[in-house]
């Protein structure tokens, strides 16, 4: 599933490759994840200029001026695809822009989903969370930190990858129960979000250059196939494994 730092990345690619570029039209292929009729989306954005590409959360979101936004969430598969000579596979919706150019939401699974005007959201970014409110979202909670991380009502933009990737570079185990995470852990914590996220989007951007590709993950410290050991030599246990350990209190940077 796509995080902050893959659609912080698409968002730039897309703004700049059909940024200013008017729609010309949008092909509606599957209409059940969209809020609105295909009639209705249509009328909406086609013959306006893409002003503004957005990431918010782990979704996208197109701007096309005069309150004009059009919401799009990858789920799991849903991918972003440059048209070429031949139509793209498992099409969600197609963007025609004039001149040429478009690109297609895909996803063999069908489930991306299409928001035309989503409401205003609330919740904070990964990027956008200061230390105070990442204390209080923390504070007397007993749910473990990862699942908190995320909690897509308390931090958007996190997912599995990136929260075991923010919690090993913090140093804080995933079972760890939220409330009892000391101040000076919580501190560690609120400086790894950002450092991690920023690193990846530093990679991943330099990876895609002006491709939209797939989410990359092979870059991770912890969070990948294969990976047995960190560089440090430390064991890392599958998600599989996890469930078989029940010392919880002799894990490193565990606080339960």
């Amino acid at each position: 599933m796509a995080e902050l730092p893959d659609l912080e990345v698409f968002s730039h690619i897309l703004t700049r490759m059909y940024g200013g570029k008017v729609l010309e039209k949008v092909d509606v292929e599957v209409k059940k994840k969209l809020n609105v009729s295909a009639k209705a989306l249509k009328a909406q954005v086609e013959g306006h200029k893409l002003a503004a590409v957005k990431g918010s959360g782990r979704t996208l979101q197109l701007h096309f001026g005069e309150g004009r936004v059009l919401g799009l969430h990858l789920m799991l598969r849903g991918e972003l695809v440059a048209l070429e000579n031949e139509q793209p596979r498992f099409p969600v919706l197609i963007f025609y822009f004039k001149g040429g150019d478009g690109f297609a939401l895909t996803d063999m699974q069908k489930q991306a989903t299409s928001t035309l005007n989503p409401p205003a959201n609330n919740v904070p970014d990964a990027f956008e969370l200061n230390y105070p409110s990442l204390k209080k979202i923390l504070g007397g909670r007993r749910t473990l930190i990862e699942t908190l991380l995320m909690d897509l009502k308390k931090i958007r933009g996190i997912g599995n990858s990136y929260s075991d990737e923010i919690l090993y570079h913090a140093g804080i185990s995933p079972f760890s129960v939220s409330g009892k995470i000391p101040g000076p852990e919580v501190k560690k914590l609120h400086k790894s979000m950002p450092s991690v996220l920023e690193t990846a989007i530093k990679k991943i951007r330099k990876e895609n250059g002006d491709e939209l590709r797939g989410e990359l993950r092979d870059f991770m410290e912890i969070h990948g196939k294969g990976i047995m050991k960190t560089k440090k030599g430390e064991e890392v246990l599958s998600r599989e494994n996890w469930g078989k350990v029940n010392l919880l209190h002799k894990i490193p940077g565990t606080f339960a």
